[in-house]
């Protein structure tokens, strides 16, 4: 593999004049989560709140109904779900030093995000009844649906695979992935967003979702976690490591 043929995620020097000592790990990991935990409360919050002003019970999502899918109301929906992913990327990017290590801050708040958003939803109302309980997951471009399970299993393969990153990022040891391990997990995200999305027409038709297409997302979620765990495990050289020399100094060239 070429040097050309590479992700190069090798961190960020530290300030040369030492002016500002390099963050804790482990206190990056406890504000991120803590950051992640509060904005699923806030939008679980807000949630309960529209139902009970609308009327609605928590488990009648489906059929869609159409103020959901069209006027103020589904573009003041798909306006929330935007700014929620800006404001866990904000997060991801305040508390990366590097591209990588950035991006994996962000799969940690995403994934942390997701999965206590129905934690608080259940301590607030019950809901949801069980794991296989169907959800909206997303309006854009479409209605992402599936049971409560696979979205958790996303997040949590995020969470660990984006903690792994950025600890080994930021313990000077560079992640550099190859063109197989991206487009897998590029792929492998894009089949999941499939396995999603795959019943979005009879949806917005009104139809209520009954089989999950588990195959499709097993696939996927395997083929994206292949790329990241290939990733991890490379082998790599630590560039702020110095060359050895001997104490006479180097050999002469030959």
């Amino acid at each position: 593999m070429t040097p050309s043929d590479e992700m190069d995620a090798t961190p960020a020097p530290h300030d040369p004049l030492g002016n500002v000592p390099p963050t804790d790990f482990r206190a990056v990991v406890v504000v991120v989560l803590a950051y992640a935990v509060a904005m699923a409360f806030l939008e679980a919050a807000v949630v309960v709140y529209l139902q009970r002003a609308m009327g609605l019970h928590p488990g009648a999502l489906f059929p869609l109904r159409e103020p959901v899918l069209s006027g103020d109301l589904a573009a003041i929906e798909v306006g929330r779900e935007a700014a929620t992913l800006v404001m866990l990327g904000s997060a991801g990017w305040l508390a990366g030093r590097s591209g990588f290590e950035r991006l994996a801050w962000t799969a940690v708040a995403f994934g942390t995000w997701d999965i206590f958003y129905y934690i608080w939803l259940w301590v607030f109302v019950g809901w949801p009844s069980s794991p296989g309980t169907w959800d909206i997951l997303f309006l854009i471009p479409l209605p992402w649906t599936g049971p409560v399970w696979a979205p958790g299993a996303v997040s949590f393969a995020l969470v660990g695979f984006g903690l792994a990153t950025a600890r080994r990022i930021r313990g000077g040891q560079p992640i550099r992935a190859g063109r197989m391990q991206v487009a897998a997990g590029i792929a492998g995200g894009l089949v999941v967003i499939l396995s999603f999305t795959l019943d979005a027409g009879r949806i917005v038709a009104g139809a209520v979702p009954d089989t999950f297409a588990w195959p499709i997302f097993a696939a996927g979620l395997g083929l994206a976690a292949w790329g990241a765990t290939t990733a991890l495990r490379a082998p790599t050289d630590d560039p702020a490591s110095p060359p050895t020399t001997s104490p006479r100094g180097p050999s002469p060239a030959r």
